[in-house]
């Protein structure tokens, strides 16, 4: 029938069909709604449209109307309306155009202005006049009030549900719920172990990175989730390993709301999904799964996953261990900013502060020679790990061979899971009509691809055979006595050059959480080490100076070894004296050399008293130059004869080499001259007599 607001003005233009439905689920479901949207249709030739006039736009399926974002159909339905080329919009309820206030009135607006109407099953309506516009605002008002009603009713429900744990949520691979809807582990025996060795794989090696690297060099693959929600087995990635360690699941936790959407950066965008910290999480039940894990494990892999991240800015966190010489890289922190300290290699290794000058544009706070910190630094850490030396290695060799295990045991699973894939391919090959090409050949591919997986397994575990077979030795009383004398090796093994740089840096923070470092004004740099857990030592670090005046004590000691010239003592004796007064040489952190002391000397115009040989040494022994004028042979020879290591000989602590002066040794040297003797060895033949250094 036709409407009475209907003129011939609107005929002149189009009709317009608008259909939408809010989700491609309900697309697919609700098809009835679908025939009632597309049956308007007959509702505008009712109302007086020929059927060449009449469009549909039905771009818009599967989309929400709480916005006109990504909605190109209502775009094209207002630009038309703005053109004057549309005379009816009919959709099936107000709902479908929007249910968003922001979006439907401006509709209505530019439909007022443009004289065009719109209909939905209950009747037609004119924005243009004050009843028209107050019956859509109405509509339009109740639309964004019932969207809202519906999501609060929703929400509530599934929050309820959630609070109880039992809102069923996709469970990650190793979980599954049996028939009855219980959450269990996966019976496969495979997927269990290789899930957890991950979590012991990162509990040994402390970054997710590393887990990724050793499961891909034993050609160990991870359990996924296929498109369809089966089980396939991958090669490990960053992203896939990261997904098991940070998945509270793992840990018999239930969590809702782990993730957030943030507003779209751009006009037109999506909202993006980020996570959220663990202490804005907002519901976590634990224990509602099967656990792989416990809790404070989960809790202790988050904070190690999160303080790998080396944001300072954002986060301020640590960072991961990483290679370099530097041990402090990452905790060192400035006393006079308390902003974090950087690295610097360029003309030796330092640490500098020079945060306000990039973020602010002022000068670089202070800046530190790295060695003597970090020398101190070590120490002070093997000093607190002493005590516990023992039992830290006893425990770091059990916990290497239950890792060493564990590999072991999933490459067996591994090879175990592919010799069944193949005898499966196998039977399904005997099956196949063999006068069926197609199918056979390609059964044949399988059982052939099948067959290579089982080779490269075979061979990843051969590698992780060991080369010796390993006895287990019962350890008595004595064994143990003799074990317990050899403490004290962790600074040898500290030292030990098979050690990397990052192994010493991970070490290091498993007692140390930051060193907070003050370069002072002199050679005195002060380190404050916080320890885990609260515990804090000072340290004042010798640092190297450029001369004696920028020695705290510098002047006392130039006046005290001046002293000592004068009255004639030697400088090797005033260095000595002046080491036992706890001085020292500039770029000498423990002593003063005689070198020092010289110089001095001579910068005052004092001479030294009496000339003093540069060795002292028993008769019974010959220096090079004397051994040369005894046996009438050029010096230089002697020399050139231990470098080419012809003639071997032991170097005494002073640094001088001395022969003993005996017939045998002569008549060697003497045939080792003539071509004689290839090679001469007198090392067997040094007594245990030093020369003394002075110098």
């Amino acid at each position: 029938m036709k409407s009475e607001l209907v003129t011939p003005s609107h005929l002149a233009r189009k009709a317009v069909v608008y259909i939408r439905q809010s989700t491609p689920h309900q697309v697919v479901s609700n098809q009835e709604s679908l025939r009632l949207q597309y049956a308007l249709r007959k509702r505008a030739r009712e109302l007086g449209w020929r059927e060449a006039a009449i469009d549909v736009i039905d771009t818009d399926l599967g989309l929400s109307g709480a916005s006109t974002a990504h909605r190109n159909g209502f775009k094209e339905l207002v630009g038309r309306v703005g053109l004057s080329e549309v005379g009816l919009i009919l959709s099936i309820d107000v709902t479908r155009l929007a249910r968003n206030c922001t979006d439907w009135y401006p509709l209505l607006d530019i439909c007022g202005l443009r004289g065009c109407l719109i209909a939905d099953r209950d009747g037609v309506y004119d924005p243009g006049t004050p009843n028209g516009r107050l019956l859509l605002g109405l509509k339009g008002s109740i639309s964004e009030l019932e969207l809202h009603t519906i999501r609060s009713r929703l929400t509530a429900g599934l929050l309820a549900k959630a609070e109880r744990g039992e809102l069923a949520v996709m469970l990650p691979i190793g979980l599954m719920r049996d028939p009855s809807g219980v959450v269990v582990k996966d019976p496969d025996m495979a997927v269990q172990g290789r899930l957890g060795l991950v979590f012991q794989l990162f509990l040994q090696l402390r970054s997710v990175a590393k887990v990724m690297r050793a499961l891909n060099e034993r050609d160990l693959e991870l359990p996924r989730r296929d498109r369809y929600g089966d089980l396939c087995w991958t090669r490990a990635t960053l992203a896939a390993v990261a997904a098991v360690l940070k998945n509270p699941a793992y840990a018999g936790a239930f969590v809702y709301g782990r993730t957030r959407f943030q507003p779209p950066k751009r006009e037109g965008a999506l909202p993006q999904k980020a996570t959220r910290p663990m202490e804005e999480w907002r519901i976590v039940v634990k224990d509602r799964y099967p656990a792989y894990i416990d809790w404070p494990i989960y809790e202790k892999i988050r904070a190690v996953i999160r303080d790998n991240r080396a944001e300072y800015m954002r986060i301020k966190t640590r960072g991961a261990p990483r290679d370099g010489e530097l041990l402090l890289h990452g905790i060192a922190w400035c006393a006079r900013c308390g902003h974090k300290m950087y690295v610097r290699y360029k003309g030796g290794g330092e640490y500098v502060c020079n945060h306000l000058r990039t973020q602010e544009g002022q000068p670089t706070c202070q800046h530190i020679r790295a060695s003597r910190i970090d020398a101190a630094a070590a120490d002070a850490f093997l000093t607190a790990l002493a005590p516990a030396e023992l039992d830290a290695l006893s425990h770091s060799r059990r916990v290497q061979q239950q890792m060493n295990n564990a590999l072991r045991s999933s490459a067996e699973r591994e090879l175990e899971r592919k010799r069944y894939t193949a005898a499966l391919a196998e039977r399904q090959f005997n099956r196949a009509d063999p006068d069926n090409r197609l199918v056979a050949s390609e059964l044949e591919r399988r059982w052939e691809a099948a067959l290579t997986d089982v080779r490269a397994a075979e061979e990843a575990l051969a590698r992780q055979m060991p080369s010796k077979a390993i006895t287990q030795v019962a350890i008595s009383k004595e064994l143990n006595d003799k074990v317990i004398s050899l403490t004290g090796r962790l600074p040898q093994i500290w030292d030990d050059e098979a050690i990397s740089d990052a192994h010493r840096k991970a070490l290091l923070r498993c007692l140390i959480e930051k060193v907070v470092l003050d370069r002072g004004e002199n050679d005195l740099a002060l380190a404050r080490i916080v320890w885990r857990g609260g515990a804090v030592t000072e340290l004042e670090v010798r640092m190297s100076v450029n001369s004696v005046t920028r020695l705290t004590r510098g002047t006392e000691m130039r006046e005290r070894s001046l002293a000592l010239a004068r009255d004639g003592v030697p400088d090797d004796e005033i260095a000595a004296i002046l080491t036992q007064e706890g001085h020292r040489s500039p770029r000498c952190a423990d002593k003063v050399l005689p070198i020092t002391v010289g110089r001095l000397r001579r910068a005052a115009a004092i001479k030294v008293a009496t000339q003093r040989s540069r060795w002292e040494h028993d008769d019974s022994l010959l220096s090079p130059p004397e051994l040369a004028r005894t046996l009438k042979i050029p010096v230089n020879w002697l020399y050139v004869q231990i470098r080419s290591k012809r003639l071997l000989i032991d170097r005494q602590s002073s640094g001088a080499y001395l022969f003993p002066n005996t017939p045998s040794v002569l008549d060697a040297v003497r045939n080792l001259r003539n071509h004689v003797l290839a090679q001469l060895d007198l090392r067997i033949c040094q007594p245990n007599k030093e020369g003394h250094q002075h110098g």
